[in-house]
């Protein structure tokens, strides 16, 4: 008997897809692969994109206890957690959320996500291309490939301790960096989210 599981992808304007005119952003892949998955009889894994652009761990702690019980599926659900790039930033001389209240934010998404499933995905944010490491950008925020390193560290540091699996898009980019990230320097472009995409499938396909 089919099984029907909800996966929740919470997270900034990468998870969006933002700068993907084409695709849609890796989760949008991930769910048009799923829906194909599911016509040829597998599992019907029902993805929610709940990106949001400009979010932090802030923002994310106010409404994942309210996302995850809107959408609950008795046969299974599947959390993804997404962030770093807001959190990291620098804003009028102030750091949005600093190292070690994003580790904070992140346990208690969990503790709230942990009600509803054992399946937690911690996802690392991507290095950003030099062109705007360390220079403020026109929405004003300030982001340096240092800052990413030590976000990256706590959240692979909060999947060991909890046995989670950590996502590592930062080494997939990281070499060609330059190539896959879109003008701005922050949000990948279709090339990028494809590879993103490719690397999360696997994970998807035990679900289904």
């Amino acid at each position: 008997m089919k099984k029907m599981i909800y996966g929740l992808f919470f997270g900034d304007s990468i998870t969006y897809g933002e700068y993907d005119g084409v695709f849609g952003g890796w989760v949008d892949i991930l769910k048009r692969y799923a829906l194909q998955k599911f016509h040829e009889g597998s599992n019907e894994v029902i993805i929610y994109n709940l990106g949001i652009g400009g979010e932090t761990t802030e923002g994310l702690i106010k409404r994942i206890p309210h996302e995850l019980k809107a959408r609950n599926s008795s046969e299974g659900n599947i959390v993804f957690l997404a962030y770093e790039a807001n959190d990291l930033a620098i804003k009028e001389g102030k750091q949005m959320v600093r190292p070690e209240q994003f580790k904070v934010n992140i346990e208690k998404a969990i503790q709230h996500a942990k009600q509803f499933t054992n399946d937690i995905y911690l996802v690392s944010i991507l290095p950003f291309s030099k062109n705007v490491d360390g220079v403020v950008v026109a929405s004003g925020k300030l982001r340096t490939n240092a800052e990413v390193l030590i976000y990256n560290t706590i959240l692979q540091d909060i999947a060991i301790e909890n046995t989670f699996i950590y996502i590592d898009f930062y080494t997939a980019f990281l070499e060609d960096k330059e190539i896959l990230l879109s003008q701005d320097g922050v949000h990948p472009n279709e090339k990028g989210y494809g590879i993103m995409a490719e690397i999360a499938i696997p994970i998807i396909e035990k679900y289904l």
